[in-house]
């Protein structure tokens, strides 16, 4: 799998994805409408964890990738060529799949590494918690910004420049267990908010990230 950050410095990421795997609850179907509407908020748990997740993936020719690969595909994906029938939600230990049919299951994300989405913005933003690769939409789209992670302890991150994708976000694979201020400059404007990767229950989507 293609890895998103080229840093600048020593990276502290490990390149190896080892699955970590976690217990699922059953959960009520996820209705239509529902789709529609959760944007960026939290998921339930899943009641099938691997037929569902392969059948939602052979739906949306995302079989045979692994879970990172699912992920930036769809992060990436043109906001006009976004499936309209699937909510595709990354959590600190999970990605969570849910489709129109009622199907749902989780694929589960490296032991050493956490995907956060940033979407810097100048006037217009959403909240957001967890983020959602087929319906959160950023401001700045296709916008050249320069991106610094520092961890608490000063140690360098991430030291690069890229540009936003058409959804307006930028996507990191984080090293887990840190506390670190994630930066970001763009035409002049700058920006910086704590990111934590410790809990399972810190935050995917970084929204309020403003540029000043």
């Amino acid at each position: 799998m293609n890895q998103p950050l080229r840093t600048t410095t020593t990276p502290v990421l490990s390149t190896s994805r080892r699955r970590r795997r976690k217990p699922s609850t059953a959960f009520a179907a996820l209705a239509v409408a529902a789709i529609a509407l959760a944007g960026c908020a939290a998921s339930p748990a899943p009641t099938d964890i691997d037929s569902a997740a392969q059948e939602i993936l052979v739906a949306h020719d995302l079989s045979g990738l692994d879970v990172g690969d699912v992920i930036e595909r769809l992060d990436a994906m043109p906001v006009a060529d976004r499936p309209t029938d699937l909510l595709a939600s990354v959590e600190p230990d999970e990605l969570v799949l849910r489709d129109m049919n009622g199907r749902e299951g989780r694929l589960p994300l490296p032991d050493d590494a956490v995907y956060i989405s940033v979407a810097p913005f100048r006037d217009r933003t959403h909240e957001c918690h967890f983020h959602s690769l087929t319906t959160c939409i950023g401001e700045l789209s296709d916008t050249e910004v320069r991106i610094t992670l520092t961890a608490a302890d000063g140690t360098g991150l991430i030291d690069e420049t890229r540009r936003t994708q058409d959804n307006g976000f930028t996507g990191l694979w984080v090293p887990r267990g840190i506390e670190a201020t994630l930066s970001i400059e763009s035409a002049g404007f700058t920006g910086a908010v704590p990111l934590s990767t410790t809990s399972p229950d810190d935050r995917t989507c970084i929204t309020d990230l403003q540029l000043l």
